[in-house]
Order: C-alpha cells, then sequence, then structure tokens
C-alpha cells in the first residue's frame, strides 16, 4: 500500500501526444493539439467527505493523510504529476458542438498497479482550463456527490463505468443557476477524483477528423488500440477495433436498461471509447416504468435522450464515430457494415438480459411475445420498475385469481390501477406462470437467476437529494448509509429504503427536475 502523494505518476498520453504547454487558462481554440497543461487551482479548506475503500484497496492506494486530501483538493501538485485538460469535440443534443474538452477535469497522471492496470486519476471540479469556455471549472457540493455515489453504485450494480476514488469539500463558494432560469444562487463547492484506464471518449476522435488532422487522428487510433486493445494486431486492426467499441457500447446499454439507469446526457463527448458510463450528470433510476421518462430539463421538450431511447442514440453516437474515423479506414462498407450490426448485438443481448429478469430458462423463439406482452403492461400500468420485478421473484406460481394478482403487486404501484391495467397485468401473469411452468429449470433454480438480474436497491434521486441536503447542513449520516448501501445492491439489507418514490418528491427539483449542471 502507498500514499497517493508518494506515488510516482506515470504520463504516457501527454509523452506521446503534442499538447499547449503555456499554462494559461484563457478560453481559446487549441488546433494540432491533444491537450492543454494546466494546474488545479488551489482552494480554502479541502476536507476529505467520501472515499472509496475497495477502489483504494484494489489499487494498492493507503488510506487518504493530510498531504493526499490536499492532492485530492487541487492544493498539491507532486513532481511526477504532468496535469493536463483534454481537447475534444462533440456532439450535443443532436448538434455539432465543436470544440469542447475537459472545462473542468484536469487529469493528474497515470497510476500503474502492480498487475499491470493502468489508471488514470482526474480531479473534476479542480478550476479552470483552457476549455472553460466562460465557466470557472468548479462544481459543487451535489453534483460531486451525485457522481462520487452513483460511480460507485453502478460498479457495484456491474455496469461498466468509471469509479470515483474521493469526493472532498473545498471550503469555497460556487455561483450556480441550477435550471439556467436566471436565479443563481451560492452553493458549497467540491471536488471529485474519478479514475478510469481511460477517460478517451468519442469526441476525441471526432475533433481531430473536423479539423482534418488525418495524421493525428491515426496515431490516436493506434495509440488508443495498442494500449486498451492490444490484442487487436492484425492489418484489419481499426476494424476490428470499432467492432469491439460496438460491442462494449451495446452492452453497456444493455446493463443500463437493465437496472432502470437513464444517463440523462448521451452526447458524443460523454461516451467513453471503452464502453463505459462516464459523466454523471442529470441521470436518474427510472421510479415508474416510462420508456418517454428524461431526468434532464435540458431534454425537454424533445426526450432525446429519454430511456427507451438509449439504444438507438448509442447507435447514433456510434455512427459519428465511424464517420470521425472513416478518413483513415479504407473498406468504407466493412465499416457500415460494422456499425449497422449494433442492432442485432444490442437487441441479441437485451432479450438474453429481459430472459434473465424473468428467470427463465432459455430464451425460445416464442418467448419474444412474453417479453412485448411484459413491455405492453408495464407501460399501461407504470410500476416502479425495481419493485415490481422484486415482487415478480415471490409471486407464487399458482396465484390466478385477479385481485389476489394485483394485491401481490401493489407495493410498487404509484396510483390504483384501473380495470383494463387490472385486466392486463392478470393476462400477462398468467402468460409467465404458463412459461415458467414449462421450465426445465425448477421455480428456487429461476428465483437466483432473477435475484442476481434484479437489484433490490437502487440510488434513486429523491435519496441523493436527502442526502445533499442534510450534508450541506453537516450531517453525513445518510450520505454515510447511502455509501453501504449501494455496495450490496441485490440483498435486502437496505431494505428500509425499498418503497416508492414518495409524494413530496414528485416536484421537488434535484429530484425529478435536473439540469445539465447536476
Amino acid at each position: 500500500m502507498e500514499h497517493l502523494h508518494s506515488k510516482i505518476f506515470k504520463n504516457k498520453f501527454v509523452e506521446h501526444f503534442p499538447g499547449d504547454h503555456t499554462g494559461s487558462t484563457k478560453p481559446r481554440q487549441t488546433p494540432a493539439v491533444f491537450y492543454s497543461s494546466t494546474k488545479p487551482t488551489p482552494v480554502a479548506q479541502p476536507k476529505l467527505i467520501g472515499w472509496s475503500d475497495a477502489l483504494a484497496s484494489g489499487l494498492g492506494i493507503s488510506p487518504a493523510n493530510e498531504e493526499d486530501i490536499a492532492v485530492l483538493g487541487g492544493n498539491l501538485v507532486t513532481s511526477s504529476m504532468q496535469p493536463y485538460a483534454a481537447c475534444y469535440a462533440g456532439h450535443q443534443f443532436g448538434n455539432w458542438a465543436g470544440q469542447l474538452g475537459d472545462g473542468r477535469a484536469i487529469t493528474l497522471g497515470e497510476w500503474e498497479h502492480s498487475s499491470g492496470e493502468r489508471w488514470e486519476l482526474q480531479l473534476k471540479g479542480a478550476g479552470p482550463t483552457a476549455y472553460s469556455r466562460r465557466a470557472d471549472g468548479r462544481a459543487v457540493l451535489r453534483s460531486s456527490v451525485r457522481e462520487f455515489l452513483m460511480s460507485e453504485a453502478m460498479f457495484y450494480l456491474g455496469v461498466p463505468t468509471t469509479r470515483a476514488l474521493s469526493l472532498v469539500s473545498t471550503g469555497d463558494k460556487v455561483v450556480r443557476d441550477m435550471f439556467y432560469n436566471g436565479n443563481p444562487q451560492y452553493e458549497p463547492g467540491a471536488i471529485v477524483a474519478r479514475m478510469a484506464p481511460s477517460f478517451l471518449r468519442f469526441g476525441n476522435f471526432e475533433m481531430l477528423a473536423a479539423r482534418q488532422e488525418i495524421d493525428h487522428l491515426k496515431a490516436l487510433t493506434d495509440w488508443t488500440i495498442s494500449n486498451y486493445y492490444p490484442h487487436l494486431q492484425k492489418d484489419s486492426k481499426v476494424l476490428d477495433w470499432m467492432a469491439e467499441v460496438v460491442y462494449r457500447t451495446a452492452s453497456m446499454i444493455v446493463e443500463w436498461m437493465r437496472v432502470g439507469f437513464v444517463h440523462g446526457v448521451m452526447n458524443t463527448d460523454n461516451m467513453s471509447i471503452l464502453g463505459l458510463t462516464i459523466d454523471y450528470g442529470p441521470y436518474a433510476f427510472m421510479d415508474n416504468y416510462d420508456p418517454n421518462f428524461t431526468p434532464n430539463t435540458t431534454d425537454l421538450p424533445g426526450r432525446r435522450y429519454a430511456f427507451g431511447k438509449q439504444a438507438s442514440i448509442a447507435y447514433w453516437n456510434l455512427g459519428c464515430l465511424a464517420n470521425a474515423i472513416a478518413p483513415i479506414v479504407e473498406d468504407k462498407e466493412a465499416l457500415v457494415a460494422i456499425i449497422e450490426a449494433y442492432e442485432d448485438i444490442f437487441w441479441s443481448k437485451y432479450s438474453l438480459m429481459m430472459a434473465r429478469k424473468l428467470g427463465l430458462d432459455e430464451l425460445l423463439p416464442e418467448d419474444h411475445t412474453l417479453l412485448q406482452e411484459l413491455e405492453k403492461m408495464l407501460i399501461s400500468i407504470q410500476p416502479d420498475m425495481t419493485i415490481f420485478y422484486q415482487l415478480l421473484i415471490t409471486l407464487p406460481m399458482d396465484l390466478d385469481d385477479e385481485n389476489a394478482i394485483v394485491s401481490h403487486f401493489t407495493p410498487a404501484f404509484y396510483q390504483p390501477l384501473e380495470p383494463a391495467e387490472r385486466n392486463g397485468l392478470h393476462q400477462f401473469i398468467c402468460l409467465y406462470q404458463a412459461r415458467i411452468n414449462t421450465s426445465s429449470i425448477t421455480r428456487e433454480q429461476g428465483m437466483e437467476i432473477m435475484k442476481a438480474a434484479n437489484p433490490r436497491f437502487i440510488l434513486r434521486n429523491y435519496l441523493l437529494h436527502m442526502a445533499i441536503t442534510d450534508l450541506e447542513k453537516g450531517d453525513d449520516k445518510l450520505f454515510k448509509t447511502l455509501q453501504e448501501a449501494i455496495k450490496d445492491p441485490y440483498s435486502s439489507n437496505a431494505d428500509q429504503f425499498f418503497k416508492i418514490r414518495p409524494m413530496w418528491a414528485n416536484e421537488q427539483p434535484g429530484c425529478s427536475m435536473l439540469s445539465c449542471s447536476s
């Protein structure tokens, strides 16, 4: 185990690619470079609020001491660190946005573990960079708590994700207009230290293509494959790499759908080249089942990034990445075929995932009808998604009376069911019971499959809102409780939270309403 401040960091990205080394944080375009060197801006009083013991232990990092907290708060840059902000572009809400870059994230360097793994350490909210535009490069406590807890919650759920090592309050106030409606307020500042093998995103490649820096585009692609896809060594490695990015992205989206996660802002600059969930902003877990649900007020009224559209948006984003690398691909038809394969990959994996959620022994051709009827019923009655599947696990297979079935699922309802909705639920359950009765595995075995596929605890927005409100008052009890609960989401250990969203949260800012500044 080694303290963070005494670790010798590597800086392979900085050393391999050209950058702007002026250190200036003046907002500007930075053509012909991959990053701009910058240093975190010191804060008044860094204080450790959250620490991911499991991540730290797994990477051989000792519990944070005073010098480590200084690093995590942006007040100390060690001699082996070469901090930088990456330059990238992106499509935001379907429109080309041009140069974006790390506006409030600063990568300190790369941590090499004895296992051979390499992790980048990045501070989010550590001050301005060349890409901050008119912003201050800071982050507020509420957004930082959300990223810190959700990064780790998704990891324990089994969803591909970046990780969060620490949450530090800064002792400084930050001005934010939460909903961009002319009501700025002072809020406590904070910094999240997040980690990933790489924070490269689709937008890094889009930036180089847009500027027609083809040599740089090829260099970044080759470097990405060499460092993160080293098993791809054939002459067709670029196409093979693209195929694997397609596969990983489809797999990630299927996992989002499994647990009811809605990212909220799936711009191409928020899409990881490693198929990781990245940039936690106006996200939410879905409470009542609604494919049109988006937690992001900035996404209204079009709902481009709604729960039910995430798979198609991922496909669209992959198309943007393919367009970006097209100049270095000779076989354009093969590239198109790789992108078009996404749909079959997604639906195949999605159907198998849904079969696990239902505890089926295998996925039969006729089971697609069952899945369609399930979707139709869920859209109709809009039960709490998480609680509905938990109740499905314990459903008696001999329960056939409509009233009894409705009564069994009542804890998942946000409103009483109409007669047609009751009948729809009854009909689906009869279909489901008939299918389970033909299963080649026992009911108990099916229940175990369901328990592994369906989380019992999810980090709901109203819980986060309550924890953030308490933290702002100096009370970290709920925050600590949630930090423990996320580590065991498939058990009943956090059943004090096993209930539908309370009525008061329906219109509460920070619960039902979020923005890109969240």
